[in-house]
């Protein structure tokens, strides 16, 4: 027990930061690189340079049929570094955008990677789509309902491949552990947990109002949010933590994890969902969205329950993040580290009918990197058009998103809501409010 708390405390501190070990030495890119005739290249665009965009591209950039031929970001410093970054791996400096429109009347590009802010993923997929290209979307799809369902519609109007940037559902122990739910062994599942206590979040310290940074088309970054002054905490990395650009931790590490228990239990839209929590760690930090949270998903013969936490790392089962399935005659529980099944071995004589006993697995652990896996399958379908085998389609992110964005619905309206999923809409009036966003500074939201 020891020795497995150890592996997974340093499991948690090396992916503290992003969520995932992507650290790698980009000059080995040069080394692992093979020519490729330009006839079977396939070429790159990325929009959104900064964090997990550059992340994608430098996985996607292991494979040597990829070529990198335009960045686009809304910050040139930020173009500038990259562009230092691949030198650092032999690869010519790409055409730089900071209009990602512009990136996308450019005919070089064949494939575009979506790394901006939540809030932009939409309007950005559609007219990528829209310029003939395919598309590696990161996550969440979208920052509201309505526009997961513009999104949805938009990609099941065309033949573009599109993958969503849910990389756990190429990583193979992630996949083992869903195969075991599926299996039965677990029994009747009454609960599935998933939860996400990240110790490393430190407050966002309030800072004034500023200048925009020379190098920086602020109004660009905007887009469609609400007008407002510069501020350094609304931008770059601290920008999930504001409503305007993205949904809090339900919806950064939520979508990883609530996606596997829906994976998990096959589960669609819930019938209800509840919401506690707020700003209980650091109620005077600059951040919105709230630092403590449970929220209840009800089902018909069971439920799901998201936690998440900021800055402590105690969470369930001696992990700080993961999802469990509850079963009748054991639990198994799941996070990037590994997965084990603990069995109920001590039933009481009245539950004896409730399932066999089983045995129990030992931590099967993570073999493997699952961003590269995730990335090689999408080039693997654009390459063949099949999106078939596609390892996170549309209905992945779209199916995952919807959750999310219900539960964020429920803690602002601080109602129990309930989802019609005939009519595509809450039964409560002010949920079907915050239903579909308000875009400003000329931007429409797609139809």
């Amino acid at each position: 027990m020891h020795s497995r708390r150890n592996f997974l405390k340093n499991s948690a501190m090396a992916t503290a930061a992003t969520g995932v070990s992507f650290l790698f030495p980009i000059e080995m890119l040069a080394h692992m690189r093979n020519k490729i005739s330009p006839n079977d290249q396939i070429q790159v665009g990325l929009i959104g340079c900064k964090g997990m965009g550059f992340s994608n591209l430098l996985s996607l950039l292991k494979l040597s049929e990829i070529k990198v031929v335009a960045l686009c970001d809304v910050d040139k410093t930020v173009l500038a570094q990259r562009t230092a970054d691949l030198e650092k791996a032999g690869l010519k400096k790409p055409e730089w955008y900071t209009d990602y429109r512009k990136l996308l009347e450019d005919k070089n590009v064949d494939v575009v990677v979506i790394g901006t802010p939540d809030h932009w993923h939409c309007l950005q997929l559609v007219d990528a789509l829209t310029a003939g290209k395919d598309v590696y979307c990161e996550k969440p799809i979208a920052n509201s309902i309505a526009e997961s369902n513009a999104m949805l519609n938009a990609v099941n109007s065309t033949n573009k491949i599109v993958q969503v940037g849910q990389w756990q559902r190429s990583q193979p122990h992630f996949v083992d552990a869903i195969n075991y739910v599926h299996s039965g062994k677990l029994g009747k599942i009454r609960l599935a947990k998933a939860w996400a206590y990240q110790g490393w979040m430190k407050p966002v310290p309030v800072v004034p109002d500023t200048k925009t940074p020379k190098d920086v088309d602020y109004k660009m970054w905007l887009g469609p949010a609400k007008n407002r002054p510069f501020n350094a905490n609304r931008f770059h990395f601290n920008f999930r933590w504001f409503w305007d650009y993205a949904g809090g931790l339900m919806t950064d590490w939520g979508v990883h994890l609530i996606d596997y228990a829906l994976y998990g239990m096959k589960a669609g839209t819930p019938n209800s969902v509840m919401a506690l929590g707020g700003k209980f760690a650091y109620p005077e930090d600059a951040s919105e969205t709230p630092d403590t949270l449970q929220t209840v998903y009800e089902y018909d013969d069971f439920s799901i329950l998201w936690e998440h936490a900021t800055g402590i790392d105690g969470g369930n089962y001696g992990r700080n993040h993961g999802i469990a399935f509850i079963g009748n005659n054991g639990t198994l529980v799941l996070d990037r580290g590994g997965w084990e099944v603990i069995p109920e071995d001590n039933k009481p004589d009245w539950s004896t009918n409730l399932g066999p006993k089983i045995e129990a697995v030992p931590l099967q652990t993570n073999q493997g990197n699952g961003l590269d896996l995730h990335t090689k399958n999408f080039i693997e379908a654009v390459k063949s058009r099949d999106r078939s085998t596609l390892n996170a389609p549309i209905e992945v992110g779209y199916n995952t998103a919807m959750v999310c964005h219900m539960g964020n619905i429920a803690y602002k309206t601080g109602q129990k809501v309930n989802w019609l999923a005939t009519d595509g809409k809450f039964t409560q009036t002010e949920a079907n409010t915050l239903i579909t966003p308000e875009y400003h500074n000329n931007w429409v939201l797609p139809k």
